[in-house]
Formats: C-alpha cells, sequence, structure tokens
C-alpha cells in the first residue's frame, strides 16, 4: 500500500481527482464504522495523497449524514499527517465576491449535536483549539493561491451551520454582526476531530454566493451553488498541485502535538477498549 502523508477532502464537486498518478483504491472500516467511500491513494507532483470524496460519489450524503470520525480515522491510519479541506460556502462579506477564495482562521460552531470528539466511553481529552486551522498549512496554501493567481483571501472566520437547509435572511444578519467571513456545512466536526487526531488541518473554501443577505445579489439556490463551485473546483485542482512542493518535510506546529497535556483520565480508568479503538490516536501518551 502506498504511503500517503498529504490528506485531500473534497466537497461539493470535487469528487474525484483525474490528476492522481498511481492510483490505489482502499476500502477501510474503523471503530467508528466505514468512511463515506473507499480512498483513493495517488501520487500529486511526487508527494503520496489520500483523497476522500467527503459526500460520497454522486453526493449521497448531506452535512449532518457524514461518517467524520471514520473519515479522519482512515486517514490517520494510513499515515496521513496534514488535511487540505475544498468546500463550497457563502459569503458573509461585501467584500469577499462569488468565485473568490477564502482560508480561513477561525471557526464559530453553530451546529447542533454533531458528533465531534473521540473522547468519549471511558477518556476525557480536552485539546487546545484556540487556532482551530494550522497556520502553518494555512500559509502555505495562501502562498499556493497566490502562484495560481487566484483571488484569495489569508485569513477569516468560517460559521459553521448545521443545514442541509441555507440560512433565512435574520440569521445570515446575525451571523454578519458576529463578525463571520464566510458559512460553511462541514468544517465542523472535521477541524476539531483532525486536531484530537494530532492532524494539521487547513480548508480552502470556495465562495459561490452572498449566503441570503446581499440586498441586491438573488438568494443562494443550489443551482447557483453548484454553476459557481464547478469554477472553482478547476483553480482548486490547480491550487493544490503547486501546495505539494511547499509542504516542509517535519512538521513543528502545534498540532503534531495537540494531545500531549491533554488527556484528563488517569491511564488506571481507562477503558480498555478506548485504548484499543483509540490506539493509533494516543499510543504515544497512554501505555
Amino acid at each position: 500500500m502506498a504511503e500517503a502523508k498529504i490528506g485531500i477532502i473534497g466537497g461539493s464537486g470535487l469528487y474525484h481527482m483525474k490528476e492522481l498518478t498511481d492510483v490505489e483504491e482502499v476500502k477501510m472500516s474503523t471503530p467508528f464504522g466505514k468512511p463515506v467511500e473507499a480512498i483513493i491513494l495517488g501520487n500529486l507532483e511526487g508527494m503520496g495523497v489520500a483523497f476522500l470524496p467527503r459526500h460520497g460519489r454522486g453526493h449521497r450524503l448531506g452535512p449532518s449524514e457524514l461518517p467524520v470520525k471514520a473519515n479522519i480515522y482512515a486517514l490517520k491510519s494510513l499515515g496521513v499527517e496534514r488535511i487540505i479541506s475544498v468546500g463550497a460556502v457563502g459569503s458573509l462579506k461585501e467584500e469577499i465576491h462569488p468565485l473568490e477564495l477564502v482560508i480561513p482562521d477561525q471557526i464559530i460552531d453553530h451546529t447542533k449535536g454533531r458528533d465531534s470528539t473521540f473522547f468519549a466511553h471511558g477518556i476525557v481529552g480536552h485539546i487546545a483549539f484556540a487556532e482551530p486551522f494550522c497556520p502553518v498549512l494555512s500559509q502555505i496554501l495562501f502562498e499556493a493561491a497566490s502562484k495560481a493567481e487566484a483571488k484569495a483571501h489569508k485569513g477569516g472566520t468560517y460559521l459553521a451551520m448545521e443545514g442541509p437547509q441555507f440560512s433565512t435572511r435574520a440569521e445570515s444578519q446575525l451571523y454578519r454582526s458576529w463578525g463571520a467571513d464566510v458559512i460553511g456545512m462541514t468544517a465542523v466536526p472535521e477541524a476539531k476531530l483532525a486536531r484530537e487526531a494530532e492532524m494539521c488541518y487547513a480548508s480552502l473554501a470556495v465562495v459561490t454566493d452572498y449566503d441570503c443577505w446581499h440586498p441586491s445579489h438573488e438568494s443562494v439556490t443550489t443551482e447557483m451553488i453548484l454553476s459557481n463551485l464547478q469554477k472553482g473546483v478547476d483553480t482548486a485542482k490547480k491550487i493544490l498541485k503547486l501546495l505539494m512542493p511547499l509542504i516542509p518535510q517535519k512538521r513543528d506546529c502545534a498540532c503534531a502535538t495537540a494531545l500531549k497535556d491533554a488527556i484528563a483520565t488517569a491511564p488506571g480508568y481507562i477503558s480498555d477498549k478506548a485504548k484499543q479503538d483509540l490506539d493509533i490516536l494516543i499510543r504515544k501518551y497512554v501505555k
């Protein structure tokens, strides 16, 4: 099986990557169920990559149905250390236009009841999450976007909503008053679970619309999103190719040791099942 240090999670419109060579399809199961799809291992610009279409081929699963724990665990099992997430977002700021890109650095979690932690049922962990996106990976993602001559905004707050319905106008205005820059449905719990798994996580957010707050733009529709997203996906693929040579061999960010002081449960009280299920996450810290 090929080694993959880089994971790419493709959102709406990005269901496959013809740019990958030496492709191998891997079907997996985890203690948290099966990933959404078989994982595609391949080579992109000399780097081993694991690609996973977030919603499954044909966009079969909605944002609240995604087996995110299985997805992240499976990527971790394959040796992935860094995840680049590609997904559609709506803009909550006048200056962030449709067809532009945002590489966010903050999240407001406005989801409702999603399973967003590996630490339950006999083990408690409290990770630091002040910086929800890896600053190192986000920076080189921005550099790759610049090389691709794409209009990309560095930084910004991603409002994670539950969906699958789009916002009401009142909600959209509320999120704007909170200072959010873009709105989407999938960065949570991906970012949280990736951090618990000590994986770097960055988002390449493709702006498809102005949500529904903008007085001179029509309200968001699925047709609008998919039409604009297809244009953005081609740019995203170009950026991903340019990104690969920029990725450093060594990780010296806080993501790599996120669990070092996070596990609160005394080792003697951690259940055998938790130790077994979370072995690939906690083996450095729990014997």
